[in-house]
C-alpha cells in the first residue's frame, strides 16, 4: 500500500504547480530564438569599399535586424515616449492660431521694402521681385548693386531676412493644422516650428526603433528636452543592452572587434558563404543531385544496376553476387555445390567522379566600378569557393584578378579586392612599355586598363598544371581589351585597337588547344556598344567555349548562348 502524501507537509515530495511564469530570461533574445546575420553586414561593406576600417558598431547596429518583441520593456518604454510626445505636439496645437502671425510676417515684408530706396537704375528690378517674393533674385540683386557697405545694400539683406521668416512661418501654417486661438509672434512662431519639427523627428525615430530594436538611432540629446531624466536613463540602458547582445553575436560569428574596426575570421567567411548558398539555391526547384555526377562510365567507386559479364581485368569488388549465382544454377542445374565459373560472374558498371578544375579570371579594371558590378564579381567567387569547399572538396578553385596586368589570389584576399583607379582622362591613349626595363615597376603603369590575354595566359599556366581533363576557365568582364604583350613589350590602347584583340584571340586559341573550356560571363556596363558582345561571341565560337549575357546588376536572367552543344536556351 502506498503511503498517502499530505499537501500541507512543509517537505512535498512533487510540490503543486500554483502558477505558470512566463520566460523572463536574463539576456535576450531567449536561447530558442535565431541569432542575427551579423556576417552578411559585414561582408556588403567589405565587398563595397574593400575594407573594414570605416565599419563602425554603429553601422553594424543599423544594418542588423532583431525582433523588438524579445526585448523586454522595449514596447511599453517606447510607447510611453510618443504618447508623450504627442500629447505635447497636440497641447501646441490646439493652443495657437496662425493667421494673424501670417498677416505680420507679411506686413513686415512688405513695409521694409517700401522704406528702401534703391538706386534708380535697380528700381525696376527691385520693385519686380518684391512682388515675385523669390529669396534668389533678392540675392541676385544684392550682387548687382556693387557697394556691399551702402545702406541699401544692408537693408535689402535685412529684407532678405523679413521673407525669409514669411516662408517660415507659411509653411507652419501649411504643415500643421492649428485650432486654437492664442495669436503668436513672429519669433514665437519660429520657435514653435522648431519644436513641432524636432518632435516629429523624434515620433519617426521612436517608431523606427519600435519595429526594429535600434535605439541608436533616436536622438536622446533632443528627446531630454521633452522626456523625464528617468526615461531617458532607460532606453541609455536598453540601448547598452542592444550593443552588448551585438557585440556578443559579432564574436560568435566570427567578427573581432579591435582598435582598427571590425577583422573577419575565417569562421565569418565560411557562415558568408553558406548564406550566399542558400539564397542562390532557395528558389532552384528539384533536380537531380550528385556531386559532378554525368554519364561517365569507367572505374570508380559508385556502382550502378547494370552489369555487363567479367572480363579480364575487372575488379572482383564489383561482382554482383546475386545474379553471378544465378547464372551459375541456371546452367549446372539444381543441386549442391553450386559451382561459379568466369563465365557466370556479372560485374557491375561503374561510374568515376570526375575531378573539375576551374580557374575564375575577375575583370578589376577602372570600369568594373560602374553600377558596382565589382560586388557581384567577388560576391560569385566566395559563392563557387563556398560550393566547392562543401560539396565538391576535391576540386581546384584559383582566382585571378585580372586589370593592366593578372595576378593569382588567395580566396582570402578576395572581398578586399577594388577596381583600379582611373589615372588618365584623355580621349586616345596609346602607350607602350617596356617591362624588361628594370627600371620600370608595376606601380609606374596605369592599373585600370582591361589585360584579358594576360588573365587568359595566368588562367592557362595554372590549368595546365592539373592532372584533370575536366578544365574550365570562367572569364567575368564587361567589355573589350584595352592591353595586351607582346613578349615584354606592355601596350595600353584606348579606344580598344584591333592589336590588342588579335593578341587575346591568340591566347584564347592557345587556351582551347589545351582541352581549357572557356565561360565569359559578361556583365553590362553603361558604356557597352555592339562590339563589346561581339568580340565575347568571336570569342567562344572560336574556342568552343560559352558565353553568358546577364539582364541586369542582379544577375535575375541569362540569356545563354551553348556553343559546346549549339543550342540556346534561356535560365529564368
Amino acid at each position: 500500500m502506498k503511503p498517502k502524501h499530505n499537501i500541507r507537509d512543509p517537505n512535498p515530495l512533487g510540490g503543486i504547480i500554483h502558477t505558470y511564469q512566463g520566460y523572463d530570461p536574463k539576456s535576450f533574445p531567449p536561447p530558442t530564438a535565431k541569432p542575427p546575420d551579423m556576417v552578411s553586414s559585414a561582408f556588403e561593406h567589405l565587398l563595397m569599399y574593400g575594407s573594414m576600417r570605416r565599419f563602425t558598431e554603429e553601422e553594424l547596429a543599423r544594418a542588423v535586424h532583431l525582433d523588438p518583441s524579445q526585448i523586454k520593456g522595449l514596447g511599453p518604454s517606447i510607447d510611453a515616449l510618443i504618447a508623450m510626445l504627442l500629447e505635447r505636439k497636440r497641447k501646441i496645437l490646439c493652443t495657437y492660431e496662425t493667421d494673424r502671425v501670417q498677416d505680420t510676417a507679411r506686413r513686415a515684408y512688405h513695409d521694409l521694402a517700401g522704406q528702401m530706396q534703391p538706386p534708380p537704375h535697380l528700381r525696376n528690378r527691385f520693385e519686380r521681385e518684391v512682388r515675385e517674393e523669390q529669396i534668389r533674385d533678392l540675392e541676385a540683386l544684392w550682387y548687382r548693386v556693387g557697394d556691399e557697405q551702402s545702406r541699401f545694400a544692408s537693408r535689402l539683406l535685412h529684407l532678405v531676412e523679413r521673407l525669409g521668416e514669411k516662408y517660415q512661418i507659411d509653411e507652419l501654417a501649411a504643415k500643421y493644422e492649428f485650432t486654437g486661438t492664442k495669436p503668436m509672434t513672429v519669433s514665437e512662431a519660429l520657435a514653435i516650428k522648431q519644436e513641432l519639427e524636432a518632435i516629429d523627428r523624434l515620433l519617426k525615430q521612436l517608431e523606427e526603433a519600435r519595429e526594429t530594436a535600434q535605439i541608436g538611432i533616436i536622438d536622446l540629446e533632443a528627446l531630454a528636452e521633452f522626456a523625464e531624466p528617468g526615461d531617458i536613463q532607460q532606453l541609455e540602458a536598453l540601448g547598452q543592452q542592444i550593443q552588448d547582445y551585438l557585440r556578443e553575436m559579432a564574436e560568435r560569428q566570427g567578427l573581432e572587434f579591435t582598435a582598427e574596426g571590425y577583422q573577419l575570421t575565417p569562421k565569418a567567411y565560411r557562415i558568408f558563404q553558406s548564406t550566399l548558398l542558400q539564397e542562390i539555391f532557395s528558389d532552384l526547384q528539384a533536380a537531380r543531385s550528385g556531386r559532378h555526377a554525368g554519364p561517365i562510365i569507367g572505374d570508380g567507386a559508385v556502382e550502378l544496376p547494370r552489369t555487363k559479364p567479367y572480363e579480364f581485368g575487372d575488379s572482383p569488388a564489383h561482382m554482383d553476387i546475386p545474379q553471378s549465382m544465378i547464372n551459375a544454377m541456371i546452367r549446372t542445374g539444381p543441386g549442391l555445390p553450386v559451382r561459379l565459373g568466369p563465365q557466370d560472374i556479372e560485374i557491375h558498371h561503374t561510374r568515376n567522379t570526375p575531378k573539375c578544375a576551374t580557374v575564375v579570371v575577375m575583370d578589376m579594371s577602372g570600369s568594373m566600378r560602374y553600377d558596382g558590378q565589382y560586388i557581384n564579381a567577388k560576391r560569385m567567387a566566395l559563392a563557387l569557393d563556398g560550393l566547392i569547399r562543401s560539396e565538391y572538396p576535391g576540386d581546384y578553385l584559383q582566382i585571378v584578378e585580372m586589370y593592366t596586368f593578372a595576378k593569382p589570389r588567395h580566396i582570402s584576399e578576395v572581398p578586399a579586392l577594388m577596381p583600379k583607379p582611373v589615372t588618365l582622362y584623355e580621349s586616345v591613349v596609346r602607350l607602350r612599355a617596356d617591362m624588361s626595363d628594370e627600371r620600370i615597376t608595376e606601380f609606374d603603369i596605369p592599373q585600370h586598363f582591361t589585360n584579358i590575354q594576360r588573365g587568359l595566359q595566368v588562367a592557362r599556366q595554372l590549368l595546365t598544371a592539373q592532372d584533370t581533363p575536366n578544365r574550365q576557365l570562367i572569364l567575368i568582364t564587361d567589355g573589350l581589351p584595352t592591353a595586351h604583350f607582346e613578349a615584354e613589350q606592355l601596350y595600353l590602347l584606348y579606344p580598344p585597337h584591333p592589336r590588342t584583340e588579335q593578341a587575346t584571340m591568340r591566347e584564347a586559341q592557345l587556351v582551347a588547344r589545351e582541352g581549357i573550356t572557356i565561360n565569359v560571363f559578361l556583365l553590362p556596363n553603361w558604356g557597352q556598344t555592339h562590339e563589346d558582345v561581339q568580340f565575347a561571341h568571336r570569342m567562344v565560337e572560336a574556342t568552343g567555349g560559352r558565353v553568358f549575357f546577364t539582364g541586369g546588376t542582379d544577375l535575375d536572367r541569362y540569356v545563354v548562348w551553348d556553343y559546346v552543344k549549339r543550342r540556346r536556351k534561356i535560365i529564368a
